[in-house]
Formats: structure tokens, sequence, C-alpha cells
């Protein structure tokens, strides 16, 4: 059998004008910067190849010159169908410039694309991307006018609507590894992801093509562990030893054996965040981490909530995911995002798609650039930028629940924290908070109508969606709602009393979240004071989430009231309290079932409106559902 081995310029050279070409990488992860360095040299040496096709999913670039930055020449691409663009700017502005023909199409879509061309099938039907810029009927994922062709097409199946997303042949594959052995089986153990590389080559092998792969090291003939190997040889055409600065296992780590698996952080491995915006609104967004769920982290601004969540010691109780394939662990962040230390395991990224698409995530954190009064997000396109999908729109689109994050202003925004309150220093310049998103990422509309649970979280207030459109839930201690909240946005939301933001999120020490969050502090919760015979039951900030943390209550109100010999006055705190939608029938049914048991009067109470609203909606027995504890008090008395 003839060894594979060639130089990055013969593999280069193995490239042809017209060719339609997928590369690997999620931002500096897998990139097979050694090959797109050869292929750029060529062409800036030869002018070949030209008017190639790209087709790429996540983004691969350091927003500057690596990944596919290279590829950022007139001439040398003639169209680009892919996921993210924020990173790669050189062939961003060739789009947005009207050099080529361009799309933007949900990463997760193009990863299942690589798999269903692989299988030889005429595109992917999904439900991913209706109702935005990707749905035909807005924008059809183009870029620019000079985009003509049609790439998704509406359909509808079995009285549903879809999005289909057309195939086409790929003739060139650019993949990375870390061993090749000289037959071309293909190894990763030393990479931070696996990504789509087995699909890509499959895809490219079923199109006629030829699969390309950088690795690092070279093995004897026959040597690799087939458990370990990732691309079999036989559908690999040519392998590339490259240097180590063009194989970094990412854009910002030479190599680490924690992103490889090899060996497990300890506690308190990575860094904890200062007090700043960042913090506030990861600390504000980890309220919503769901005990035992699986949950997506978004780049940039959620990437906090990892690490608050590893200070609260909280990452033992949830599994948070990256969209590359990272299951559990705590993800990295910046260039080295898409990475993580102490995963339970790397998946294939189309897999961690099925994953998400089929409504595997209980909670996502993303974030948020521009927002407007129905809720629409956008995080793609603002101008002559062009950020692209990315993930998003999978995510976004599939979790059961979402919270957006980003701070209220951008542009030089300066905050201060003092006292557990929260004061703007210094204003941003740009509003984020529009009349109207220059593009739709998230239908606010479409999630209304899903009854998706939505949040908006900034460093000084929280909003939440409505059927209405946004309606300000919470503010942060200090701020001033008209001064600070309703003149820096470009709309008027719905405002009812909203709620004070916990104050701990603006102190500097640890919140204790892990009580909150496990409910270790039932018992400090609901107590009985059997001299007065009533029940004291305090759910003031309490999240009320799962079928769980219902049974949780009740549990221990029978505990307490089983060996009592009469029934009890009750006097419940809904302060701050929320009962998700899901379990609302649940936490009626065993409210009533404790009424009829062990209660004689009871009498609750919130300073918020909206709450009263909601436990008269939820609580159909509870006649009254006062304002103040002294008038939930005042109701006991009198009938004493």
């Amino acid at each position: 059998m003839k060894d594979k081995i060639l130089s990055a310029a013969d593999a280069a050279a193995l490239v042809r004008s017209g060719d339609t070409i997928t590369t690997s990488g999620f931002v500096g992860i897998g990139v097979p910067e050694a090959l797109l360095g050869a292929l750029e040299q060529r062409f800036i040496e030869t002018a070949a190849p030209r008017d190639l096709t790209l087709f790429f999913a996540a983004g691969q670039g350091d927003g500057k010159d690596r990944g596919l930055n290279h590829l950022g020449h007139p001439g040398l691409l003639k169209r680009v169908v892919g996921g993210h663009w924020g990173l790669i700017p050189k062939v961003g502005r060739l789009a947005v410039d009207g050099l080529i023909e361009a799309y933007n199409l949900p990463q997760g879509v193009v990863s299942h694309l690589y798999r269903d061309i692989a299988a030889g099938k005429p595109g992917t039907l999904t439900h991913v991307g209706l109702g935005t810029f990707v749905d035909p009927r807005v924008e059809g994922g183009k870029i620019n006018a000079m985009t003509a062709e049609d790439l998704v097409s509406v359909m509808e199946v079995a009285g549903r609507e879809y999005l289909f997303y057309k195939a086409f042949p790929v003739d060139v594959a650019l993949l990375r590894g870390s061993t090749a052995d000289p037959a071309g089986n293909i190894s990763m153990e030393r990479e931070a992801l696996v990504i789509d590389g087995l699909a890509q080559a499959m895809a490219v092998r079923n199109s006629g093509g030829v699969v390309i792969v950088q690795v690092e090291r070279i093995a004897a003939r026959g040597s690799l562990n087939p458990r370990e190997v990732q691309i079999p040889a036989t559908l690999v055409d040519a392998v590339v030893v490259a240097e180590p600065q063009d194989h970094m296992q990412t854009f910002a780590t030479a190599y680490s054996h924690l992103f490889a698996g090899r060996f497990r952080a300890p506690p308190g491995a990575a860094p904890t965040m200062d007090l700043g915006p960042r913090k506030i609104i990861a600390r504000r967004a980890a309220f919503e981490l769901p005990v035992n769920g699986v949950v997506n982290l978004g780049i940039g601004m959620p990437e906090g909530v990892a690490a608050v969540a590893a200070e609260e010691g909280l990452l033992e109780h949830v599994t948070l995911t990256a969209e590359p394939g990272v299951m559990g662990g705590q993800p990295a962040s910046g260039l080295d995002f898409g990475a993580a230390i102490n995963t339970d395991a790397i998946l294939p990224q189309h897999q961690q798609f099925d994953f998400y698409d089929g409504g595997g995530l209980d909670l996502a954190v993303l974030g948020m650039a521009e927002v407007d009064a129905v809720g629409n997000v956008n995080v793609s396109r603002f101008g002559p930028r062009l950020a692209g999908a990315g993930g998003f729109i999978n995510i976004s689109q599939n979790a059961r629940q979402v919270v957006f994050t980003g701070t209220f202003t951008a542009g030089g925004l300066v905050v201060g924290c003092s006292d557990q309150t929260l004061s703007i220093t210094t204003e941003g310049k740009a509003r984020k908070l529009l009349e109207q998103v220059q593009q739709v990422t998230f239908s606010g509309a479409r999630a209304a109508d899903l009854g998706t649970p939505v949040l908006f979280v900034t460093e000084r207030c929280v909003f939440q969606l409505t059927q209405d459109g946004l309606r300000l839930a919470e503010i942060a201690p200090g701020i001033d709602v008209q001064r600070d909240i309703l003149d820096q946005m470009g709309f008027t939301p719905l405002v009812d009393q909203p709620d004070i933001m916990d104050a701990r999120i603006f102190a500097d020490e640890p919140m204790g979240l892990r009580v909150d969050l496990l409910h270790l502090d039932l018992e400090d919760r609901i107590a009985l004071d059997a001299a007065t015979n009533r029940l004291f039951i305090n759910f003031e900030k309490l999240r009320i989430r799962t079928r769980d943390d219902v049974d949780q209550i009740g549990t221990r109100v029978e505990t307490l009231l089983t060996p009592h010999d009469q029934a009890v006055d009750v006097i419940v705190n809904y302060d701050g309290t929320r009962i998700e939608e899901d379990v609302a029938k649940d936490y009626a049914e065993m409210v009533a079932g404790l009424e009829d048991k062990y209660y004689a009067r009871v009498t609750r109470y919130s300073s918020s409106a909206f709450m009263r609203l909601k436990l008269g909606q939820t609580l159909t027995r509870a006649p009254h559902i006062f304002e103040t504890a002294d008038e939930a008090r005042r109701f006991l008395e009198q009938g004493e």
C-alpha cells in the first residue's frame, strides 16, 4: 500500500479551480492551519485555484489572520456557505462587499448536511430556522444581493412546517487529526474536539472527492488502536504533517492535557471572575441553572456562568455542554472556547446537535447584541458587520428555557457596586434594546407562541418574554427605573412592580447559590410554631422548577404536620417566587392536598401584582393573596 504522506504544498495542489471545499474547526480547535496557509500561498504565487465554494459549519479563525482568513482573497472564493462568520473578517468583507455569493445557515444544519450528503440524501429537513432570517420568507440565509440561488425552502410534512436545506456535492475536505499512520488512519487523541471530521470525510468520499488530513505526527503502519481511529484510511487520500506552530490545540493554547481529557483538574483550578458587569450578569443567569439538568453556554458573556457555577460549587449538579460536542465539565473561554476541562464525554458535533434539536437542553444561556419589543434577538448582522448565527438558532429554538445575557448598553459602560447596590458610573454609548432589530436570529413571537420561558438578563435589570412583548421583571438595587432603564431603551416594555434582583449578586463574596438551588434551606423556609398553631412558609425568591422541587416542599410540610394533632393556620411569603408553568398544576395539586389534610386557614402575600395574579391562576382555591405580610397576618387575627 502506498504511503499517503505529502507536503502541505503538494496537498494544496490537489485543489482545483471551481471545487467545493469543506474545512474542519471550531474557533481555533481542529483547524488545519498548515493546509489553509499552503492553499493561500499557492493562490498568491500562481493565482490558482480560483472560484472555490467554501462550505463550513463553525467559525474557524482568530478574528484576524488565522483559520479561514487565509482564504479571504478576491478571486480565490466564488461562494461561501457558512455557519459563523464573526471570526473570519477577511472572508466576511468579501461577502458584505458583494464580491462573492454568501449564505449564513445554522451551524447545526451545516453539521447535519455533512451527514446527509454522505448518505446521498437530497438535503436536510428540520424545523430549525423557522421565523428567523434563514427562513426563505424572510431572507433565506442570503447575505448579499448577488446571492440568487435558493438553498432553503419551506415544506409541509404531516401538517407541520419545516425548512428544507438543499444538499450539494463536496469535492475536497481539509481536516485535522493528531496522529496518522502511513496508510492514512487518523486518530484525535491530542485534539480538544472531534467535531465533524468523519462525516465530512464520508461526504467528500461519497461525492467522489479528495480528503486531506493535517496531523502532528506519524505512527508505524498498523500501530494505531482501532478504537482511537476517528477517520479510517479508506476515506483519506493524503496526510500532511504540520509544524508545531500550525498545529496548536487551540489558537490560545499549544497543548493542554486537560483539554485532551488525559487528566482532570482539581476543584478550584479555574480562576474566579472579578465583580463587574460580566460577573453580575453571569450570577443572575446562574440562578436559572437546573439541578441535574443539561445546559448550553454560548460564546462571550454566557461563558461566565461556568465560572460562577464553579465558584458556587454547582458544577457537579449540572451538566454544562458546548455545541461542538462537549458534555460535562467546565467550558473554556476566549480563543480556547470549545475546549473544556473535566469533561464526561466528547461527541461528534452533528450528534450534539441531534440532542439539541430534539429538545435535550433544559437551559440555554446565550448572548444578545440587539433585542426588540417583541423579544426578537439579533446576534448575526449589524450593518456592514457580519457575525453569523453559528449554533445560536439551533440552541435558542430548541432549549426548554432560554436566558439571553448582555450588558444593557454597549460602548464605554462603567458600573460600580457598593453595599450590595449597583450604580451606573458611565452609560454606554450604544443602545441594545431597540424598537426593531436589524436581523432576526431568534424569533420572540415564535417562542411566545410555543410557551418557551425566556429571560433577558442585563447588569441592571431582567426582562421576561410574554405574549404581549417584554415585561420588566426585576431591577437591580440602586437603579432608577426611568433614568437608568426606560430612558435608555428604544421601546417601552410592560412595567408592573418589578422585583428587586437578589442583593447577593452585587457583593464580592460567593452567593451561597448551592443552598438555594438544591433546596438545602427548606428546614429554615418552612417552620411550625406549635405555641400559636401556625405554619410559616417563606418562599421568597424560591424557584420551583421540577416535580422533585414540588415533592421536597410537600415532604417537608408533611414531616412537620403529621405528628401535630390539629389543623394549623398558614402564612406563605411568595415575594419573588417563581413557579414554572411545567409544574404549576403539580404544585397546585400538592397544595390542595395539604390544605385538605392539615390546614385550617391559609393566607398568602406577595408585593408583586404579577405574582399575585399568577398565584390566583395557579392556586384556584386561594381566595386571599395579599400585598404585605401585615395584611396577611391581620386576616388571620381577625378570624380568631
